[in-house]
């Protein structure tokens, strides 16, 4: 469900070269920031990459992209 939000015209601006960068559309990267921003909020002991590296294997997962490991290779 898609909702409109009034955003302040200064973060609008400040995620233009981010989204340029990530190849990711100005509300894309908004929402990017906020998932973001969640995931660190409920995990504060956490390193930022270490829930990056876990926020893109999820999607990762859900595109089918997994490969078996294996042990003791």
């Amino acid at each position: 469900m898609a909702t409109s939000l009034k955003l302040s015209d200064e973060l609008v601006e400040m995620a233009k070269p981010h989204a340029a960068a990530e190849h990711r559309s100005i509300p894309k990267q908004i929402e990017y920031w906020a998932r973001l921003g969640k995931a660190v909020d409920e995990n504060p002991g956490l390193p930022l990459q270490f829930i990056k590296d876990t926020l893109l294997a999820t999607q990762e997962a859900k595109a089918g992209m997994l490969t078996p490991y294996q042990f003791g290779t």
